[in-house]
């Protein structure tokens, strides 16, 4: 376990028609995506999102349409019985859209088990082992965002260790976690995930930060002008995004 890293609580064993059910969840996600699959559009997704995973080619609205078809048609699940099932379709994706629906059912606020500290090992091992930008945004802005501004003394340590982390999505990810924070932002921590990462050539890195002052400009422009003044050291890339609005 890494440094002011939370530790997972143990997820309480599931057997029988239970562990069935769940299982067969990822199952059925993986019939429903075959169905709604279009070949003609794999390709084309695949290169955009240069991905080394292959695609079924099902848009982003077929998926959600199955996710609301697969929810109403099962009771929701105990936390553990949530855990095997998006784990199932993430660690055994062949499919990147797998992943995509493994990530929406995670999100969903009638069916999916409250969440706390304790999803923050399996939030990170998704972040890592995704290792992109569309899975790395939407885990650090709605879902590590979430649990930072429930749970901050728990999740601000997290996060000032990502900082530093030699991942660079995990890095990221301390760094736009707050784009939902708005008044609330931790402007320490803020400072913190930015000023760690202030000279990485990393593309994603240097977007990422000047995103995260960009969105902090919406709440408090004077904060973001006098930072990018302090700190000659800010990319042009990060310069530019953080002052787009702000002329």
């Amino acid at each position: 376990m890494h440094d002011n890293e939370i530790s997972c609580k143990p997820v309480p064993s599931v057997a029988g028609p239970t562990l069935a059910a769940m299982e067969d969840l990822a199952s059925a996600v993986r019939r429903g995506l075959a169905a709604r699959a279009d070949p003609s559009a794999a390709p084309g997704m695949q290169r955009y999102m240069k991905s080394t995973m292959p695609f079924r080619g099902v848009a982003k609205p077929a998926r959600e349409e199955l996710v609301r078809e697969l929810v109403a048609a099962r009771p929701a699940p105990t936390p553990a019985e949530f855990a095997v099932a998006v784990r199932a379709l993430w660690d055994g994706a062949e499919y990147r859209e797998e992943r995509y629906v493994a990530l929406t059912l995670t999100g969903h606020r009638r069916w999916a088990p409250p969440q706390d500290a304790s999803w923050v090992p399996l939030y990170r091992h998704w972040i890592v082992t995704g290792a992109w930008w569309d899975f790395t945004d939407e885990i650090a802005s709605k879902r590590i965002g979430v649990l930072l501004r429930a749970a901050p003394a728990e999740l601000s340590p997290v996060l000032r260790a990502w900082a530093g982390d030699g991942d660079r999505w995990l890095r990221r990810t301390a760094v736009i976690a707050q784009l939902g924070s708005g008044t609330g932002t931790d402007l320490d921590l803020l400072r913190h995930a930015i000023e760690t990462n202030l000279a990485d050539p990393d593309f994603f890195l240097r977007k990422g930060i000047g995103w995260a002052l960009r969105q902090h400009a919406r709440v408090d422009p004077g904060w973001v002008r006098e930072f990018v003044t302090a700190h000659p050291g800010l990319s042009s890339l990060s310069r530019r995004e953080a002052l787009r609005h702000l002329g």
